[in-house]
C-alpha cells in the first residue's frame, strides 16, 4: 500500500506553477545516493488543486527503505514551502521493475560492466589505505575523523571498513545503536551505502547479526573486499579511506591487487618499538608498487588539565618511521601529523560522535583536521587522463 503524509501550509493568492512545485522537490536530497530526488527520477507526479493542496507521488527504490520516512517529510516540507500551497501530502510508492533498472543504469552508466570504477583511467577519487603494523595505535579512530573532517568541508567522502574480524567503523561513525548496526539498501545486486555525517560507509558488520565472529580464510576475505568495491554505489568520491586491519596480511594483499593505486597511509605510536613495526606496513608498498602517503603519529603525548603534556609513550617514532619509509621507498614520506591522547577523543569514539565535529577545538581534533588539510590540497593531477578537448 502506499505511504501518503499531510502537510498542512500558509499559502493564498496565486496558484503556483507546476515547475515551481518541480523546483521545490529538487532541493530534497535522496539521503543515500546524495542526488536531488528530482534528478533520480524519483518524482513520479506532481499537482495541485484549486484550493492550493498539493499531491505528490514519490518513488521508492524498495518497499523497506530505511530513509522513506526523511524522503517524505523533507518532500513535504520543500512542497509546503511554495508560496500559494495550502496543504501538502506526499504518496510514496515502490519503483517497478523497469524503473529500478532505469535508475541503475542512470548510475552506473547503461551497459555498463561491474569493474571497480576507482580504477577507472578517468577517476579522480583518492584512494587512501590506512594500515598500522599492530592493533590499537587507533587506526580505526583517525580514519573516521580523518573521513568526516573532509566531509565537513564539502568533499564526498566514503570509507570502507577492510578489517573485517575487527570492524569497528560503524560504531565510531554512529551507525550502531543498541548493539544494532544499520544496514545498506540493496537494489537488485547494487548495495546503497548509510550515510553518517556526510560520509558513505560499508562494513562487513552491517551484514551480521549481533557480535558474531567472522571466521574467514584467505579467499573469503578478498572476496567480501571486491564485492564492497563492484557492488556498493559510491558515486563519484573526492577520497575514499579503507580501514586496513593491522599488519601484512590478506586483506592488505588483496587491497594491493584490487586497487593498485591507493596510497597507504601508516599509522603509529610515538614509541621506538611500534615505528619498527609499523615501518613493515610501509615497506609493502615496495613490493606492491604502491605509494606511501606519510605517516601519523597517534597517541604523541598526553593532555593534562593544566595544560601541559606528558610524553605518555615516549617521542620521535613518527619523525623516526617517515624517516626510513622515505629510504626505503626512495621518495619522500612525510610525517602527516601527531595527535595527542585525550579523553574527549575516545568518548567520542565510543558514542558515535567524531571529535572533529563534536569537539572541533580540541587539540586532538585541531591536528586531525590539519592532517585531512593536508590529504585534501594534494593534487589528484591529470597526468594520463584523457580530456575532452576540441579545435575550436
Amino acid at each position: 500500500m502506499p505511504e501518503t503524509e499531510g502537510l498542512t501550509a500558509s499559502g493564498s493568492g496565486v496558484l503556483p506553477s507546476a515547475a515551481a512545485l518541480k523546483a521545490a522537490l529538487a532541493s530534497v536530497i535522496d539521503p543515500e545516493l546524495r542526488r536531488p530526488i528530482t534528478e533520480l527520477g524519483m518524482v513520479k507526479e506532481v499537482t495541485i488543486d484549486d484550493d492550493g493542496r498539493v499531491h505528490a507521488v514519490v518513488l521508492l527504490t524498495i518497499a523497506g527503505c530505511p530513509m522513506r520516512d526523511t524522503i517524505r517529510t523533507n518532500a513535504a516540507r520543500a512542497l509546503a514551502g511554495v508560496h500559494g500551497v495550502t496543504g501538502v501530502e506526499v504518496e510514496l510508492i515502490v519503483m517497478t521493475v523497469a524503473q529500478r533498472q532505469a535508475l541503475k543504469e542512470q548510475l552506473q552508466g547503461a551497459g555498463a560492466t561491474r569493474g571497480i570504477v576507482f580504477n577507472d583511467p578517468g577517476s579522480l577519487t583518492r584512494v587512501y589505505a590506512v594500515a598500522s603494523g599492530k592493533g590499537g595505535v587507533g587506526k580505526s579512530s583517525v580514519t573516521v575523523n580523518l573521513a568526516c573532517a573532509m566531509a565537513a568541508k564539502g568533499l564526498r567522502v566514503g570509507i570502507v571498513d577492510a578489517d573485517i574480524y575487527g570492524f569497528s567503523v560503524p560504531g565510531l561513525m554512529g551507525l550502531t545503536s543498541n548493539g544494532v548496526t544499520q544496514s545498506p539498501t540493496r537494489v537488485d545486486e547494487m548495495i546503497l551505502p548509510p550515510v553518517a555525517y556526510g560520509v558513505k560507509v560499508i562494513s562487513i558488520g552491517m551484514f551480521i547479526t549481533g557480535n558474531q565472529p567472522v571466521a574467514w580464510r584467505g579467499p573469503m576475505l578478498h572476496r567480501a573486499l571486491e564485492q564492497f568495491l563492484t557492488d556498493v554505489y559510491f558515486g563519484d568520491l573526492d577520497a575514499l579511506f579503507l580501514d586496513l586491519p593491522p599488519g601484512t596480511g590478506d586483506v592488505a594483499i588483496s587491497v594491493a591487487q584490487l586497487l593498485p593505486k591507493a596510497e597507504i597511509l601508516v599509522v603509529t605510536t610515538p614509541q621506538a618499538a611500534a615505528a619498527e613495526v609499523a615501518e613493515r606496513a610501509g615497506a609493502i608498498a615496495l613490493q606492491t608498487g604502491q605509494k606511501v602517503a606519510g605517516v601519523i603519529e597517534n597517541m604523541s603525548f598526553l593532555m593534562l588539565p593544566d595544560g601541559s603534556t606528558m610524553d605518555l609513550f615516549g617521542s620521535g617514532g613518527g619523525a623516526l618511521l617517515a624517516e626510513r619509509l622515505s629510504q626505503t621507498m626512495n621518495a619522500p614520506v612525510p610525517l602527516l601529523g601527531q595527535i595527542p591522547l585525550e579523553i574527549a577523543l575516545r568518548e567520542g569514539g565510543d558514542s558515535g560522535s567524531p571529535i572533529v565535529l563534536a569537539s572541533p577545538e580540541a587539540a586532538s581534533a585541531t591536528a586531525l583536521q590539519g592532517i585531512a588539510d593536508r590529504l585534501a590540497l594534494r593534487p589528484r593531477g591529470l597526468a594520463g587522463l584523457k580530456l575532452d578537448v576540441r579545435p575550436g
